[in-house]
């Protein structure tokens, strides 16, 4: 099974941090949205796409990657996100991105997320939420996630 990370991280390396974890356990590189044509992303039996939340949305980087992967496409996504907050039912992003990928002709199967140092506004002005984390059991999940991923291979 050949599989790769697609993984926009910014801000404070935390989601990074889950991708290589995620990454070990399923011998896939880790690349940056802007470091892979669309095209390249067809190679791949297993892709994860992840970044952290920027107002309630995946990075723009990652989401314009997605839009401009061909139709057609074969292979299995998984999508992974770090954030400061849990996701709000009124406003469901990770559904949202994996539709985009179903759209593509990928089948997703499956999404992992945990929560993440966040210094977003207003945050900042108080020294950010959420410090320490991803801590050990977070990425222990993230590791835990990927060999499910690769057991349903």
């Amino acid at each position: 099974m050949t599989s790769l990370l697609v993984c926009a991280s910014v801000s404070h390396g935390n989601t990074r941090r889950v991708a290589e974890e995620m990454a070990g356990v399923l011998n896939a590189a880790i690349v940056r949205p802007g470091e892979i044509r669309p095209t390249d992303l067809a190679g791949h039996d297993l892709v994860g796409f992840g970044s952290g939340i920027y107002n309630m949305a995946f990075h723009p980087h990652l989401r314009e990657l997605v839009q401009s992967v061909p139709g057609g496409q074969s292979g299995r996504a998984f999508v992974f996100s770090t954030s400061g907050l849990p996701e709000p039912g009124f406003r469901r992003y990770t559904r949202r991105f994996e539709l985009s990928l179903q759209q593509k002709g990928y089948d997703t199967v499956g999404s992992f997320s945990c929560r993440a140092f966040d210094t977003w506004w207003p945050f900042k002005a108080f020294g950010g939420i959420r410090k320490g984390r991803p801590n050990a059991d977070d990425l222990q999940a993230a590791r835990d996630f990927a060999k499910n991923l690769r057991l349903t291979d």
